[in-house]
C-alpha cells in the first residue's frame, strides 16, 4: 500500500501504538512530581505508625490497673517524648498522635474522665483501647505504591508521609509545536484582509498541559517550502515530537509532507480514513517522532485527542484508556458520506448525549460547546434517536 493511499483509523492507530518508545526518567522534588508516571517500585523506609502512639486526646494508663483514680504524672504532647513511665494508680495525659509512655497499654479518651487538682478519673466505659500500634499501616520494607502509578494529590502525600523528599518519575517528552500559514495572526493583534487568528497552537498547547507536558513553542511559519523543512529540522533538534498544523494536504501551498521528507522522516502514512483530519502525516527519525495535521482547528483538535495523545502518555510510561461512556442518543445522527468514520462533537449529560450543530471541521464554536464525541464508524450513515452510543469523553 502507498504511504498517500488511505488507511482505516483502527490501522492508523496500531501503526501509531506500533512504534517502539523509550520512557526516560529523572528524579524531581516531590511537587514537581505531581501527574507524572512513577518511574520505579517505593518500598516503605519506615514503620508506620513510627511508634505506638494515641489515637485521641486522653489519658495513657495500665489497662489492669482498677484503681479509683490515677494521677497525672506528666502530660505529653504530640512531637514530644515522654520523659516517665506509667506505674499502677498513675496516668500520663496524652495528646493525639503522641509517643505511649512506657508501662501504658490503654487510653481512656477525656470524655470519658473528669480531672481535678492533677488527678483523673475514669466516669464512662470507654470500649476502645484508642493506641495505633507501631507498624500496623506499614512495615519496613513493605510495597507502598508500584512502577507506573500515576502521581497525584493522595500519592503525593503518601510518599511525603516516608520522608521522601524526590522522587523517580517518567520524564515527560518534549513536544514542539509549529503552525504554519502566511495568514495567521497571534491573538491579541489586529487582523488584516484574509487573515485569521492563530488558534491551533494554544489547542494544541493546552491539550499538551493537560497531559502534564510543557509545549514548546517552535514559532509560525509562513508557507514557504524550505523556511518549512528549516523549521522541521530545527525542531527535531530539541524535541523528541514535533507537531505541525497546517500545509498538509494538496494545495499549492502544503509544503509540509516534501518538508519532512527532505529533512530525513520516514513517513509512516499520509492519509486517514477518518473525518475530520484526513490529511493526517506521521513520521519518524530514529526515535524522533513527527506528526502533520491538518489546519482547520476541529480536525487539530481531533486528531490530537485520537492519536496523538495515546502515543505522548506511552512516552509518559503509561498507556492511554480513553473514557467511554454509554450515553442515550437525543436526537437522530445523519450523514450523506459514510466513506470515513467520523468523530462527531456531543454534549454528555446524565447519561444522554446531545449532538451539536456542527458545520465541518472550522467550526471551533461547537467543538467548545463539547464535552464528549461520538464515534460513527465508517458505512454508517444514520444512527436513530433513543440508540445506546459509546462517546469518548474529553
Amino acid at each position: 500500500m502507498s504511504k498517500k493511499s488511505l488507511i482505516g483509523v483502527e490501522e492508523a492507530e496500531k501503526i501509531i501504538a506500533a512504534f517502539p518508545v523509550t520512557v526516560h526518567s529523572e528524579t524531581v522534588p516531590l511537587l514537581a512530581a505531581q501527574n507524572r508516571i512513577l518511574a520505579a517500585d517505593i518500598h516503605s523506609p519506615l514503620a508506620m505508625p513510627e511508634f505506638d502512639k494515641s489515637a485521641m486526646d486522653g489519658y495513657a494508663y495500665i489497662s489492669g490497673d482498677a484503681s479509683p483514680f490515677y494521677k497525672i504524672i506528666e502530660t505529653i504532647a504530640a512531637g514530644t517524648p515522654p520523659r516517665l513511665a506509667v506505674t499502677p494508680g498513675h496516668c500520663a495525659k496524652i495528646m493525639t498522635g503522641a509517643m505511649l509512655p512506657a508501662g501504658a497499654d490503654r487510653v481512656v479518651k477525656r470524655e470519658c474522665t473528669s480531672e481535678e487538682n492533677g488527678v483523673m478519673k475514669i466516669i464512662s466505659n470507654d470500649k476502645n483501647l484508642n493506641i495505633r500500634y507501631k507498624g500496623e499501616d506499614l512495615q519496613v520494607g513493605q510495597a507502598v505504591l508500584s512502577k507506573s502509578t500515576l502521581l497525584q494529590a493522595a500519592q503525593i502525600a503518601m510518599l511525603a508521609s516516608l520522608g521522601l523528599a524526590e522522587v523517580p518519575t517518567a520524564r515527560p517528552p518534549r513536544v514542539g509545536i509549529i503552525t504554519t500559514g502566511s495568514e495567521l495572526v497571534e491573538p491579541g493583534k489586529p487582523l488584516g484582509p484574509g487573515q485569521i487568528y492563530n488558534s491551533n497552537y494554544y489547542s494544541l498547547a493546552a491539550q499538551l498541559c493537560s497531559l502534564g507536558t510543557d509545549p514548546l513553542a517552535m514559532g509560525r511559519i509562513a508557507d514557504n517550502a524550505q523556511a518549512t523543512v528549516e523549521a522541521i529540522a530545527a525542531g527535531l533538534d530539541k524535541c523528541e515530537v514535533l507537531i505541525l498544523s497546517g500545509g498538509v494536504s494538496v494545495g499549492d501551498f502544503d509544503y509540509v509532507p516534501a518538508a519532512m521528507k527532505k529533512a530525513g522522516l520516514t513517513l509512516h502514512f499520509e492519509k486517514i480514513a477518518v473525518q475530520p483530519g484526513m490529511p493526517t502525516v506521521f513520521g519518524s527519525c530514529g526515535e524522533k517522532i513527527v506528526f502533520g495535521l491538518p489546519g482547520n482547528p476541529v480536525s487539530t483538535f481531533v486528531i490530537f485527542e485520537i492519536f496523538i495523545k495515546p502515543l505522548i502518555m506511552l512516552l509518559m510510561g503509561h498507556p492511554c484508556h480513553p473514557l467511554l461512556l454509554p450515553a442515550l442518543l437525543t436526537e437522530a445522527f445523519s450523514r450523506s458520506n459514510g466513506a470515513r468514520t467520523s468523530f462527531v462533537p456531543v454534549r454528555y449529560f446524565q447519561g444522554r448525549a446531545t449532538v451539536l450543530a456542527y458545520h465541518g471541521s472550522a467550526h471551533l464554536h461547537a467543538l467548545s460547546k463539547a464535552n464528549a464525541l461520538l464515534r460513527v464508524p465508517s458505512g454508517q450513515l444514520s444512527i436513530p434517536a433513543g440508540s445506546t452510543v459509546d462517546v469518548r469523553y474529553l
